[in-house]
C-alpha cells in the first residue's frame, strides 16, 4: 500500500512516517514546511520516502500530487495546532484546518482513496468538570478558534463518508508529548526555560487537567485504525493518565534538578478548557490497541531527548513569531 501523509514533517506526523517506513510501507509526505514543520525530523528516512513541499490549500498542486502518487490511503495530520496562536489570529486555522481538509477530501474522492484517516483532537469535545469522560458520541462543543476549526474538519470528514461514501475514519487523540515537539507547547517550553534558569509561565494556578499520550503510542494507534478500523467509525485515543499542568511542570523541574521557584503564574488563557478525559474503550476492545508508555517513563525519556537536542530547540526558539 502507498500512503500519503499530510503534515509528515510535523511533530506527530513525522513519528508516524518514521514508524511507517520501519513497517515497510511506501510513504509520500506532503508538508508546507511552515514554522512548525522541519525535514530534520525525517532525516533518518529521507532516502526511503517521497517528499512534496505543498500547502494543502493549493488545490492544483494537490491534484498533481494525487495524480502522480495515486495513494491507497491518506493519513491527514496537517494542521495549525497552537491554541494561543488561534486566539491571536484565527485565519490560518480556518484556512488550513477547514479548507485544506475539504480539498484533501475532494482529491481523495476523485482518485478513489481506499481509506482516509482524519486526525481530529480531544479538544473538539470542549471541557469537563472533575468527573466524567468523553465518548465518541459525546456532542462536540469546541471552545477556541483552534478547536472550532478542528471540529469543522472532523465533521467534514464524517459528512463526506455519509454523503459520498468516502471511507473516512476519524481519530481523536489526547495531548501528545515526546521528542521533536515544536517548543511552543507546554513540556518543551518548561524544559527550554528551566535549562536557562528562566521563569516558566503557568496559566492561572496550573490546575487545568490534560490526558497525556506519548507520540509513539499515538502513531501506533493510528496504524491499528488504518489496518483494522471500519470506515465511518470514530476512535478516541487516550492513555488514561490525567495530570494537572502544575504537576507536569514540577515533574519536569524535578527531572532537571531545577527549583520550583522558577514557576511564574500568569493570567489565564481566554476560554481555557479545564479538563479533558477520553474514554478509549472502543479502540482497545475493537482493535486491540493499548498505550505502552507510562507517563513517568515517557516524560523522563522526553526530557533527556530535549537536553541532548538543545541546539535544535534553540534554532526553533529563534524562529518563533
Amino acid at each position: 500500500m502507498e500512503f500519503l501523509v499530510t503534515g509528515g514533517a510535523g511533530f506527530i506526523g513525522s513519528e508516524f512516517v518514521r514508524e511507517g517506513v520501519k513497517r515497510g510501507y511506501s510513504i509520500a509526505v506532503i508538508d508546507s514546511l511552515s514554522y512548525a514543520g522541519d525535514t530534520e525530523r525525517l532525516k533518518q528516512v529521507e532516502d526511503r520516502i517521497f517528499f512534496h513541499q505543498a500547502d494543502i490549500t493549493d488545490k492544483e498542486l494537490l491534484d498533481g500530487i494525487f495524480s502522480k502518487r495515486k495513494p491507497d490511503a491518506v493519513i491527514h495530520w496537517a494542521a495549525e495546532s497552537h491554541v494561543d496562536r488561534s486566539i491571536t489570529d484565527a485565519t490560518p486555522f480556518l484556512d488550513t484546518n477547514i479548507k485544506g481538509t475539504q480539498i484533501l477530501l475532494d482529491m481523495s474522492k476523485k482518485y478513489g482513496v481506499k481509506k482516509f484517516i482524519n486526525i481530529s483532537t480531544d479538544e473538539v469535545y470542549g471541557d469537563l468538570k472533575d468527573e466524567g469522560q468523553f465518548f465518541e458520541d459525546t456532542p462536540l462543543n469546541p471552545s477556541s478558534p483552534y478547536s472550532v476549526s478542528k471540529a469543522s474538519a472532523d465533521m467534514l470528514g464524517r459528512a463526506y463518508f455519509r454523503t459520498y461514501g468516502l471511507p473516512v475514519i476519524t481519530v481523536r487523540p489526547s495531548n501528545n508529548y515526546g521528542p521533536w515537539q515544536y517548543p511552543e507547547k507546554l513540556i518543551p517550553v518548561i524544559i527550554y526555560k528551566a535549562l536557562r534558569d528562566e521563569k516558566i509561565p503557568v496559566y492561572a494556578k496550573g490546575q487545568n487537567v490534560r490526558e497525556w499520550l506519548h507520540v509513539s503510542d499515538c502513531a501506533d494507534a493510528v496504524f491499528e485504525v488504518l489496518e483494522k478500523g471500519q470506515a465511518g467509525n470514530i476512535y478516541n485515543v487516550g492513555s488514561g493518565e490525567e495530570k494537572k499542568n502544575i504537576a507536569v511542570v514540577k515533574a519536569v523541574l524535578a527531572l532537571l534538578k531545577k527549583p520550583e521557584d522558577l514557576i511564574e503564574f500568569v493570567q489565564d488563557r481566554p476560554g481555557h478548557d479545564y479538563r479533558y478525559s477520553l474514554n478509549s474503550h472502543r479502540i482497545m476492545q475493537e482493535l486491540g490497541w493499548k498505550n505502552r508508555t507510562h507517563f513517568s517513563e515517557g516524560l523522563e525519556k522526553t526530557v533527556q531527548w530535549y537536553v541532548e537536542h538543545m541546539e535544535w530547540v534553540k534554532s526553533k526558539m529563534g524562529n518563533k513569531h
